[in-house]
């Protein structure tokens, strides 16, 4: 009987053991980091969530999706100097190619590999004024007014700060050449070079710290210093951004410009990354998830543009129509907007020269 006891004994115990084993294993779940830029805590805390869900009821396995958020040239740098992010979704393609060239972490050809040059999203810069705008603000040349002081985060931290400037420069060029065209044509050279000018006087103008004097990293700093402290007359922000702070009370107003640049914030996955921690299945299905229609409505929902013609469609009363010119057919793309602009030596440091 002792001997059978003792059996008895020791096969509960190995059945136990099994189980807290087996329970142990199952209950463990992988993690994947997605480092984005300023504004987007909100959007992807409930993209995240929908995904995590998604995963587990198809793959029946528990997973993770954490975020970091900051100033989009911040946070490539992180990237670069080890910040071991499985998937990037930044505020400019040049953030992103920057991952490549400083650290050979991702391909060359990175933006190939998703729909719309991999921008699940778009959006725009708008201005966010003070309820029943004060100052009287209307288009990009009132905030030059004696009385009116500009919120804006630092174009050498923040990819939204570097579409401010962009865009402040485009509207410029367009009211002097009446339109784009002539930027390619080089029988007006000369035109040309006189509209680039006085593009420059007015961002050197927009810029500089009397007119806007305290610059934070990234473009939720500078939402902060604008709706929570009270700072400034109008802050040049997200079109995205300045919605989701209209959804919490009627303290301020968005005044949409006569022209604006079409953001596309795009997005990757982190080649060297997911191969060293094994979760290149999960960071790819996570950015395929972004261009489906239950992403896309989240997207949406968060005041981003959709992609998806169809989810858009039943939004378009939110976003309010204005014309959106292209950094590929004003400047050149990014990479060539970073150096001619953002870079050593570039117009932005120029501008703000003392």
């Amino acid at each position: 009987m002792r001997r059978i006891f003792t059996i008895i004994v020791l096969v509960i115990g190995a059945i136990y053991g099994i189980c807290v084993g087996g329970c142990g294993a199952s209950s463990q779940k992988r993690e994947i980091l997605n480092v984005s830029y300023d504004p987007t805590r909100e959007l992807y805390k409930a993209i995240n969530a929908a995904f995590e869900q998604k995963w587990r009821r198809e793959k029946e396995e528990k997973i993770e999706v954490k975020q970091s958020h900051g100033g989009s040239g911040k946070q490539s740098r992180s990237v670069i100097t080890g910040n071991e992010a499985d998937v990037v979704t930044l505020a400019l393609g040049y953030d992103i190619d920057a991952i490549h060239e400083n650290a050979n972490l991702i391909p060359a050809d990175w933006q190939k590999r998703l729909p719309n040059n991999s921008c699940p999203y778009t959006s725009t810069i708008v201005f966010l004024v003070r309820k029943e705008n004060p100052k009287n603000i209307r288009d990009w040349e009132d905030l030059l007014k004696d009385d009116v002081t500009i919120v804006t985060p630092n174009p050498q931290t923040s990819g939204g700060a570097r579409w401010n400037y962009l865009a402040a420069w485009g509207y410029i060029l367009k009211k002097e050449l009446g339109d784009f065209s002539a930027l390619h044509d080089s029988a007006k050279a000369n035109e040309v070079a006189a509209a680039q000018t006085k593009a420059f006087e007015f961002v050197k103008k927009l810029f500089n710290d009397q007119k806007s004097p305290a610059k934070a990293t990234g473009a939720r700093g500078s939402t902060q210093q604008f709706a929570r402290n009270g700072e400034g007359d109008v802050l040049l922000t997200w079109e995205n951004e300045a919605l989701l702070f209209m959804k919490d009370g009627d303290d301020f107003e968005i005044i949409t410009p006569s022209i604006s640049i079409l953001a596309e914030p795009p997005v990757t996955l982190v080649d060297e990354n997911v191969e060293k921690k094994g979760t290149r299945d999960v960071a790819e299905a996570y950015l395929h998830f972004l261009y489906e229609p239950t992403a896309q409505e989240i997207i949406a929902k968060n005041f981003y543009r959709p992609t998806d013609s169809g989810v858009m469609a039943r939004y378009t009363d939110q976003f309010k129509p204005t014309e959106l010119f292209m950094i590929d057919d004003v400047f050149g793309g990014w990479n060539k907007a970073q150096k001619e602009h953002f870079s050593s030596g570039g117009t932005y440091e120029r501008a703000i020269e003392k």
